[in-house]
């Protein structure tokens, strides 16, 4: 590496609080990539009009640092404080719908989460996926269409859920079964599907950290409401990622990732009959008949 720098073409930065984002931006004449240097404009801009806007104190410049260094020491393999920062500040999402505009129908995005497993196991349409026995025994189906209202068959929909507790099976290893909660099914020829499963319930992201504290702080609750978790694909369709809700949640308008969308609603509905209940192959007095639709964009 040369002792100096490439300097060529570089203007000369003298800082003025007035100019301070334009003297900073001038520097990256020479970046070697156009897409970084577009990205390091815009983030320096809003950075700049950011902080002059607020005019932070030295103290309060060094706390927001301390955050961050927190934040990425609360990281390791398993635990991303950062996305979960993301999560919270609704970026995560907006990415999320800026990369997946689909037509005016398609069923809409949401986030994947954290505890998403490869290689879970096939099952025949109608299996219960709840291998534990517990919880609020349920029943989910619906079919699968393209954008035009033809049933699609053969879309492979991969399905996972917290337990009756908030609690997904890679949470509570040696408590639940491996796999439990979780399937793929593909759809027949009139594009249904059908699964049994358990009610699920709201939990709360992890809160013991940096982020916790800055929601805590704003007067914000960690939770998330009750969802099942889809990824839905088929060759030649946009590949769907996304949840159904539970609207009689406590948490269903308040997500603390912003993850909930209207349509994204489903309704769950208690069913008692003892004919059905029996038909449905349920012992209990009752079971959640929850039935949902998704819609399938084509492949831009």
């Amino acid at each position: 590496m040369n002792s100096l720098a490439n300097l060529e073409g570089l203007p000369r930065a003298y800082f003025t609080e007035a100019d301070s984002a334009d003297v900073v931006i001038g520097q990256n004449v020479n970046a070697k990539d156009a897409r970084l240097k577009e990205v390091m404009d815009v983030l320096t801009r809003h950075l700049h009009a950011a902080i002059k806007e607020i005019e932070p104190t030295q103290a309060e410049w060094f706390e927001a640092i301390q955050f961050l260094t927190a934040t990425g020491h609360k990281s390791d393999d398993w635990r991303q404080e950062f996305i979960l920062l993301s999560d919270v500040l609704g970026v995560s999402m907006l990415v999320d719908a800026i990369n997946s505009r689909r037509p005016v129908g398609a069923s809409e995005n949401t986030v994947l989460g954290p505890f998403h497993v490869g290689n879970a196991p096939e099952y025949p349409m109608g299996t219960n996926i709840c291998l534990d026995a517990k919880g609020e025994d349920m029943v989910v189906r619906g079919r699968v269409l393209d954008v035009d209202g033809n049933p699609l068959s053969g879309v492979k929909i991969d399905v996972w859920q917290a337990n009756d507790e908030g609690f997904y099976d890679v949470q509570q290893k040696g408590i639940q079964p491996d796999f439990n909660l979780r399937g793929v099914f593909r759809t027949v020829e009139d594009g249904r599907y059908w699964f049994k499963a358990v009610r699920p319930k709201h939990y709360s992201i992890p809160d013991d950290g940096p982020v916790g504290k800055l929601l805590y702080d704003l007067g914000r609750h960690p939770y998330r409401p009750a969802h099942l978790h889809y990824i839905i694909s088929k060759d030649g369709y946009d590949e769907v990622t996304t949840h159904i809700f539970d609207p009689d949640d406590p948490y269903i308008n308040n997500d603390s990732v912003f993850g909930v969308k209207e349509s994204l609603i489903a309704d769950f509905v208690k069913v008692d009959d003892p004919t059905r209940v029996a038909e449905a192959g349920f012992d209990g007095a009752s079971y959640w008949d929850v039935e949902f639709d998704f819609v399938l964009a084509p492949k831009a």
